[in-house]
């Protein structure tokens, strides 16, 4: 399939963001919780399958959204060079879950150069199910995301989800079409476009 840059969007953490890397790393470092690996997040709710309470848990990831470049927070394999080339060639629409989208943007400035960083637009929505008026009002027919519930409610809505591949999603049944990571993105993508 060839999909239109333009007609495509992006969840952030979990799909550009290595955000089970950062979380893992910082429990270990900022918390004491050693021993766990991303791999090891089976549920998209890591105090429901990780030994770390859950005030921990919300305490993490407050310190990754609040200041994602502070906290080490890397991007997924392939995924800066992807935004740069498909934004090179067409307005990139992200859309997330998180409240603030100013920690976004600034991470987005560090890693993709000012030219490309332009052409992409960052939505904060501050809850996982309101991403669907976004997506609407941005006139997005496709969106990649981790989260197996928004996916499985965006194809209710008409949109054609990918579900990005994680350790989160991977045990679940269902009929969505996945990606396992950036290459399988560019393979989407209108190979006339980039």
């Amino acid at each position: 399939m060839n999909v239109a840059i333009d007609q495509l969007g992006f969840d952030f953490d979990g799909v550009i963001a290595d955000t089970a890397e950062a979380f893992v790393r910082l429990a270990c470092l900022e918390y004491g919780y050693c021993g766990f690996h991303p791999g090891d997040i089976t549920s998209f709710s890591p105090a429901d399958c990780l030994n770390i309470p859950e005030a921990v848990v919300e305490q993490i990831f407050t310190d990754i959204l609040t200041d994602s470049i502070a906290t080490g927070l890397q991007p997924m394999p392939g995924a800066v060079s992807a935004l740069t080339r498909m934004s090179a060639a067409a307005p990139v629409t992200i859309i997330t879950a998180r409240s603030l989208s100013q920690p976004v943007c600034d991470w987005l400035d560090q890693l993709i150069a000012p030219g490309n960083r332009g052409k992409i637009q960052v939505i904060a929505t501050g809850d996982h199910d309101d991403k669907l008026r976004y997506i609407h009002a941005h006139r997005l027919k496709f969106f990649i995301d981790d989260r197996l519930e928004t996916c499985r409610l965006l194809a209710l809505e008409k949109i054609i989800p990918y579900l990005f591949s994680q350790p989160w999603n991977r045990h679940h049944q269902h009929n969505l079409r996945t990606v396992n990571g950036w290459d399988d993105i560019m393979a989407l993508v209108d190979s006339s476009e980039v």
